[in-house]
């Protein structure tokens, strides 16, 4: 009968580690299984991810791409289905009350931002950083409004 006082590991799973630099008694002895001479035999030979032995690294010699914006927003988004999903008609929704009903983890840097994906029935006060013109149209048809943070 099997319980975690008598399980073991299958034979031959574990196997001893190598004792490497332990003298040439152990099979490991000598130059410590780092061959002769050359980069990788000497202390603090170690090369780096992505080195090519002096050749051009391939990161190098391929072209970049496109660029990136410094000045890009970064907002979290979230979409009219949620908001529909979990407030009620009349509740105010914030960055701080939807961080408490765990909708979100935490507010971007640059904020807040609504989406229109799903359908609103309920008449919501929205406070965000931003709403897409749909989302806005969506809030209001709904006879809700929304206040830009």
């Amino acid at each position: 009968m099997f319980n975690l006082s008598n399980l073991r590991p299958p034979a031959g799973a574990v196997k001893k580690p190598k004792r490497i630099g332990r003298g040439d008694a152990s099979g490991h002895g000598g130059t410590s299984t780092r061959g002769h001479k050359g980069q990788g035999s000497r202390s603090g030979g170690k090369k780096k991810p992505g080195f090519e032995g002096g050749q051009m690294p391939l990161q190098r010699r391929l072209p970049k791409r496109g660029f990136t914006n410094i000045f890009r927003k970064e907002y979290t988004v979230l979409h009219l289905h949620q908001l529909a999903k979990h407030f009620q008609a009349g509740e105010t929704v914030d960055p701080a009350s939807i961080v408490a009903k765990r909708l979100i983890r935490k507010v971007a840097k640059d904020g807040l931002k609504i989406l229109s994906d799903g359908e609103l029935k309920v008449a919501l006060t929205v406070k965000a950083h931003r709403a897409s013109k749909q989302a806005l149209e969506k809030i209001q048809a709904a006879g809700g409004t929304f206040e830009q943070l």
